[in-house]
């Protein structure tokens, strides 16, 4: 368990989903709530928040720069959640974890620096239509920076990648690619390890977005022998402004600082500027300190739980949720390949998704609607929105059944 974090009640540990519920204090601000937006950010357990509020009411101070026994304290903690981390997602060293804003921050950060140093004209990232925005600008802006050239694997009748079509774009000038793990528009889970396995045949690193990806599912990064993997506290049920780089260590330490300031270098004169080692070449000024620290306790909420719990509980939820959708007459439900993680994405005939979504809210049913930062993918799929409905380690069956009955009663008011 990470430094300063708090010991769970062991009350949290049993498969009580009820009391998972009561862990978040939303909850009991709002009992009404029916939370189905955690795909665009997670409610936060009563013990991350206690961890942040400790944080600025006992023991706050900036790190890695004071001598004085507050300082100290709080570098020791903010350097235990590298530990914890590293733990999180297998890393081979603590130096490969880089913390930043989150995962659109991470993916800016390895095409502005990993990209001018490897790149030049001509040579090819590979991307996927079931990207996220943040994983396709940041690649556009390189390319009218320095000419790159942008190819895409096409999604398959089912909604998954195409691994054909990817084995085919794959050649000798790709460089990089770019895949999200779990697709945040639809859910699809990409074959993430064989992609890996095929982009290291021809030569090429693989990025990993798993922003969609942690919070439901164990990452081993070693495992899967990603190059980069990506991700976001704040939909780990941690903090907002607190996220994670991992890269491996030979290739970040071949990458030339993104940010110039304060705790990234060794020395600094008008002449020359010497930086530090990895992580913190890439850890310029003062982080969000107590999102970090939540971030770690994030971590520890989710491991007393264990993902065979979590991974059973969102599995019934899931197949609970399709049910019912696959009942309502004229809701069709996104395709999301041969594997669907916690997010169902769909249309109903006859009524715009914002509409829905507003109707939803009047029933206290929290959805998003619209385009979900995915307009590409959306465009294939021949659609402009759609509302999303996005699973989280306190919804229950009974918060399903309230969607499917707001929606059909959306349907009854439009057929009036």
């Amino acid at each position: 368990m990470s430094a300063g974090a708090p010991k769970l009640a062991a009350a949290t540990l049993r498969p009580n989903r009820r009391r998972l519920r009561e862990d978040f204090p939303i909850f009991g601000a709002h009992p009404e709530l029916v939370y189905l937006d955690s795909g665009a950010s997670a409610q936060k357990p009563q013990a991350v928040i206690d961890r942040v509020s400790r944080f600025y009411e006992t023991g706050y101070a900036n790190i890695h720069r004071g001598v004085y026994g507050l300082s100290a304290q709080a570098t020791e903690d903010y350097d235990a959640t590298r530990r914890t981390v590293a733990r999180f997602l297998n890393a081979r060293e603590e130096a490969e974890i880089v913390f930043v804003r989150g995962a659109t921050e991470a993916i800016n950060l390895v095409a502005q620096s990993w990209g001018p140093s490897h790149l030049v004209a001509g040579d090819h990232v590979l991307l996927t239509e079931l990207e996220h925005h943040a994983n396709i600008v940041p690649w556009q802006l390189l390319r009218d920076r320095i000419g790159i050239l942008l190819d895409v694997v096409p999604i398959d009748d089912e909604g998954g990648v195409d691994m054909a079509a990817f084995r085919a774009l794959l050649g000798p000038r790709t460089r990089l690619v770019g895949v999200t793990h779990v697709a945040n528009a639809t859910g699809a889970v990409n074959p993430v390890a064989e992609i890996v396995r095929l982009a290291h045949a021809a030569g090429a690193l693989v990025l990993v977005d798993g922003a969609q990806a942690v919070p439901h599912r164990p990452v081993d990064v070693q495992a899967l022998d990603a190059d980069f993997y990506v991700f976001s506290g704040h939909k780990l049920y941690g903090p907002t402004g607190a996220g994670v780089l991992y890269g491996k260590a030979d290739i970040l330490r071949a990458m030339p600082p993104w940010q110039g300031g304060g705790d990234m270098i060794l020395s600094v004169s008008f002449e020359h500027t010497e930086f530090q080692d990895i992580p913190a070449r890439f850890e310029a000024g003062t982080p969000d300190i107590a999102g970090v620290l939540g971030l770690a306790t994030a971590i520890d909420y989710v491991g007393e739980i264990g993902w065979d719990a979590i991974r059973t509980h969102e599995r019934d939820l899931l197949a609970h949720g399709l049910k019912l959708l696959q009942e309502i007459p004229g809701l069709h439900v996104v395709p999301a390949g041969k594997e669907r993680a916690s997010i169902l994405s769909f249309t109903v005939e006859g009524i715009h998704p914002h509409d829905l979504g507003t109707i939803l809210d009047r029933h206290h049913v929290a959805v998003r609607a619209g385009h979900h930062c995915a307009q590409p993918l959306l465009a294939k799929l021949g659609v402009h929105s759609t509302v999303r409905a996005s699973l989280g380690l306190y919804n229950e069956a009974s918060d399903l059944d309230a969607l499917a009955a707001a929606l059909r009663a959306a349907q009854r008011m439009f057929k009036r």
